[in-house]
C-alpha cells in the first residue's frame, strides 16, 4: 500500500529536524543523537525478524559484536575507510545471518530465543579466546571521530536502511515476511517457501544489526568485549518492544527510549548510581508495556487508519 500525504510529511519532517539538530546541540548532546542512530539501525534490523516473521531474538548484540570488531580490524590493521568497513562488515554479517539462520530453521518460539540468547553469551568471549587478534580484555582500539561526523554517518545509514527496509516489506518479500508471522500453515499453503523467507530474514536483520555494530564501535572509538554484552541484546528487545512490532513508524521512540533513558537515569535521585538507574530503566520499561501494549506504532495504528508498514 502506498503511504499517505501525511505520513510522507512526517517523515520529512523529523528527517528535517535531525538535519538540523547537530548544528544547535552541545558537543555532548550531538553525540547522544548519534547513539539514539546507532540504536535506530539496530532495532530496524530486528524489527525486520521480530515484528514481520515472528521469530524471536535476544542475541542481536552478537551480531552488533561481529558487526564493530570487523570494523575495528579493519581500520586497525589496514587503515580501511570506516565507511567502506560498515559495508563490509553489513556484507559479513549478511553471511552470518544466513550460518545462522539455517539451522535455527528448526527451532521455534522460545527455543529460538533460546538459541539465540546462547549465541548472545558467547560472541563476546571470542576476543578473549583470540586476543591475538581481537585485543582480548582490551579490545581494540580506534582513532577518535567527531561528534557531528559521527552523527551525520549514524543518520545517513539509518535514513538508507529506513529506505532499505521500507522498499523490502511493502512488497512480495515483505507480504511473505507477514505470512510467515501470521501462520506458517496458511503461507504454505500460499506458496511461501518458508525457510527461504526465514532464514533471508535472519541474513538482513543480522546485516542492519552488523552496520549498527560498526557505527557503535565509532562511538565508543574501540570495540571491547564488555560493549556486547547480553544487556545490549536485551535493550535491543526492549527497544522495538516499545517502538511497536511489526511497525516502522515508532522506531524513533524505541532509539530514543533506549539510547537516552541510561544517560537520563543516572541522574534520578535514587541510593546507589548504577543500581539507582537500572531500578528507574525497569520501571518505566514496565510503565511503557503497560500503558502502550502495543508500542508507539500500536497507539499511532490506534489514532489513525494503517496506511502502509
Amino acid at each position: 500500500m502506498r503511504p499517505s500525504l501525511p505520513s510522507l510529511a512526517s517523515v520529512a519532517a523529523v528527517g528535517a529536524v535531525l538535519a538540523v539538530l547537530p548544528f544547535v546541540l552541545s558537543d555532548y548532546n550531538t553525540y547522544l543523537g548519534a547513539t539514539v542512530g546507532v540504536f535506530f539501525v539496530a532495532i530496524l534490523g530486528l524489527n525486520i525478524l521480530t515484528g514481520y516473521t515472528g521469530q524471536i531474538s535476544i542475541g542481536h548484540g552478537a551480531f552488533m559484536a561481529i558487526g564493530g570488531y570487523t570494523t575495528a580490524v579493519l581500520s586497525r590493521d589496514h587503515n580501511t575507510n570506516l565507511i567502506l568497513t560498515m559495508l563490509i562488515a553489513f556484507g559479513f554479517c549478511f553471511v552470518a545471518g544466513l550460518l545462522f539462520g539455517l539451522p535455527a530453521l528448526r527451532l521455534s518460539g522460545v527455543y529460538l530465543a533460546l538459541a539465540t540468547f546462547a549465541l548472545a553469551i558467547s560472541i563476546p568471549y571470542l576476543p578473549l579466546q583470540w586476543s591475538t587478534y581481537l585485543g582480548g580484555t582490551g579490545g581494540v582500539q580506534l582513532t577518535p571521530v567527531g561528534n557531528v561526523w559521527l552523527y551525520g554517518v549514524a543518520w545517513a545509514t539509518a535514513a538508507v536502511l529506513f529506505v532499505l527496509a521500507w522498499l523490502l516489506l511493502r512488497g512480495r518479500i515483505g507480504r511473505a515476511f507477514r505470512a510467515v508471522r501470521d501462520s506458517e500453515i496458511a503461507a504454505v499453503a500460499s506458496g511461501v517457501e518458508i525457510g527461504i523467507y526465514k532464514t533471508l530474514a535472519f541474513a538482513i536483520s543480522a546485516a542492519f544489526c552488523g552496520a549498527a555494530g560498526s557505527l557503535y564501535v565509532m562511538s565508543l572509538y574501540g570495540a571491547g568485549p564488555q560493549e556486547f554484552g547480553v544487556d545490549l541484546s536485551l535493550s535491543l528487545l526492549v527497544g522495538a518492544a516499545v517502538a511497536g512490532l511489526g511497525s516502522l513508524w515508532g522506531l524513533l521512540a524505541g532509539a530514543a527510549f533506549v539510547g537516552l533513558l541510561p544517560k537520563i537515569s543516572t541522574s534520578v535521585p535514587v541510593i546507589g548510581n548504577d543500581h539507582g538507574r537500572n531500578v528507574v530503566y525497569g520501571v518505566l520499561v514496565i510503565v511503557v508495556m503497560l500503558a502502550l501494549p502495543g508500542g508507539l506504532a500500536g497507539l499511532l495504528a490506534r489514532l489513525r487508519p494503517p496506511d502502509g508498514t
